[in-house]
């Protein structure tokens, strides 16, 4: 029984992947030594539907606003816009027209990839599995597929380096290569003798904060996720409480994680557009 849940867990923890091998496309066990070039498909499958998603729903919104009284979809965006605007305007002490937006598009992306661990742990995989059974005669056991993008490190690490990116650009742009390079080699012992020492510490706190933006949101929503698995391998009574209390306890702690790493994006961008 030990090794029928550890199967059980090991199956839903495991990503869909895509590879070549010896010039043809293969996929899941047969992708184990392909190493770097291995692609989650499962985590951009689901990444790019929620992005798309996303992106419908408020240009949809957007086209069909109204002056009057407005709907429940219009004022849940209106609200999500106005809570994400002033989160900027108090945090962010620059000015840069694309601070909001992109501040928008990372709350409401996150957070729609993060909720989608509300959803039953075997849904999905069961769904696939009879789509992969009908269609493709697969073993049920041998298709693979996660659906909650933020529980795969590489997508958290793919979000957070590319704030990484943005913040060195706008640090050059804003200071200058000369400002940077001070920045980095005169802080915080203002004198040539310690630039060494200056440049180590602050590379470090550089590195650290795409680091920590990506663990962060991969650890709790990596534990969140074994934890739902775990519960359901109690069978039929974890939905008579374990289920529904761990469920309800993540309505609060989905949001907060979109709101974190939205709230040190900003952050970190502000700092980058201060010019000392």
């Amino acid at each position: 029984m030990a090794q029928d849940t550890s199967s059980y867990i090991q199956h839903h923890l495991t990503n869909a992947k895509m590879c070549t091998v010896d010039g043809n496309i293969a996929f899941n066990k047969a992708c184990a030594d392909a190493g770097f070039w291995t692609v989650n498909i499962d985590t951009l499958l689901w990444s790019l539907v929620l992005g798309l998603t996303f992106l419908m729903i408020f240009r949809s919104v957007a086209k069909k606003a109204t002056t009057g009284v407005p709907g429940k979809l219009q004022c849940a965006v209106e609200m999500v816009v106005e809570f994400v605007d002033k989160s900027v305007k108090e945090t962010f002490h620059g000015k840069n027209a694309l601070i909001a937006p992109l501040s928008l598009t990372i709350f409401v992306w996150v957070l729609l990839m993060n909720i989608m661990d509300w959803i039953p742990v075997d849904l999905i995989p069961t769904i696939a599995g009879w789509i992969g059974a009908t269609t493709m005669g697969m073993d049920p056991h041998d298709v693979y597929i996660k659906s909650v993008p933020t529980t795969d490190m590489n997508m958290t690490f793919g979000l957070s380096i590319g704030v990484f990116i943005l913040i060195i650009y706008y640090s050059i742009k804003v200071k200058g290569f000369g400002g940077f390079t001070k920045e980095l080699t005169m802080q915080p012992f203002n004198h040539w003798a310690f630039i060494p020492v200056n440049f180590i510490l602050e590379t470090v706190t550089l590195i650290a904060r795409p680091v920590s933006l990506a663990l962060r949101l991969f650890g709790n929503l990596y534990a969140s996720e074994l934890i739902f698995i775990l519960i359901a391998t109690l069978g039929v009574w974890s939905l008579f409480g374990p289920h529904f209390m761990w469920a309800a306890f993540h309505l609060l702690v989905l949001p907060l994680q979109a709101f974190i790493f939205m709230m040190l994006t900003i952050v970190y961008l502000s700092l980058a557009h201060e010019d000392h």
